[in-house]
């Protein structure tokens, strides 16, 4: 079974460039591209980054039932579509997703099984220089969104690991040590293990 490992938390705390490290650095782990209503931000990649699409498009795949989750988030939709999923799982591959709390929200409910991780800021502060440096918003929308932040934060308990990103470095090797400990788990490993309990004599389908 693939791992489909979740990034989520607030905009701002540099999950984009995790994602970035995080799968040049990885064999076998794909990163699912979302789709989106919005205008693409400078240095945003049509296919790559995201998806774009027109809101119209977006409400009929939706429609459709081409998303795993989807939300609306600061007026604009997001989705994961399920054929990302499918066909990172025909390659033998993991799948890495970058979605917002809500999305993350559904999606737990769907895939329980899901490896999930929460970003957060060294502080409130930290994530405002981000957004501000960012500059692709004008001042109504940054102050919306560290409005926004705050419920977000709130909903860390919900997710299995959480990490403060206040390195990059040490937070995409933070998170490449979460990807190596879903890989070692013992129900993924059942294939590569089996013949060499064998050879100790172990059944390993035998309950201990």
């Amino acid at each position: 079974m693939p791992i489909v490992l979740v990034i989520s938390g607030p905009s701002g705390t540099g999950k984009s460039t995790l994602v970035k490290r995080l799968i040049a650095r990885e064999r076998n782990l794909e990163f699912a591209v979302s789709v989106t209503s919005r205008p693409p931000r400078r240095q945003e990649v049509a296919g790559r980054s995201y998806r774009f699409v027109s809101q119209e498009r977006f409400r009929s795949m939706a429609e459709e039932g081409a998303f795993l989750e989807w939300a609306a988030v600061f007026g604009n939709l997001y989705g994961t579509p399920k054929a990302a999923l499918e066909e990172a799982a025909a390659r033998g591959c993991d799948i890495l997703l970058d979605i917002d709390v809500q999305g993350a929200a559904q999606l737990m409910e769907k895939l329980p099984e899901a490896a999930t991780v929460f970003v957060l800021p060294p502080s409130r502060r930290a994530l405002e220089e981000r957004l501000r440096t960012r500059s692709s918003e004008k001042e109504q929308e940054i102050e919306r969104r560290l409005g926004e932040a705050a419920g977000e934060v709130g909903r860390f308990p919900a997710y299995q690991y959480v990490i403060v990103n206040d390195d990059v470095e040490s937070t995409v090797e933070a998170l490449r040590t979460i990807l190596a400990a879903e890989r070692s788990k013992r129900e993924r490993m059942a294939g590569r293990i089996q013949p060499i309990l064998m050879e100790f004599g172990i059944d390993p389908e035998e309950p201990e």
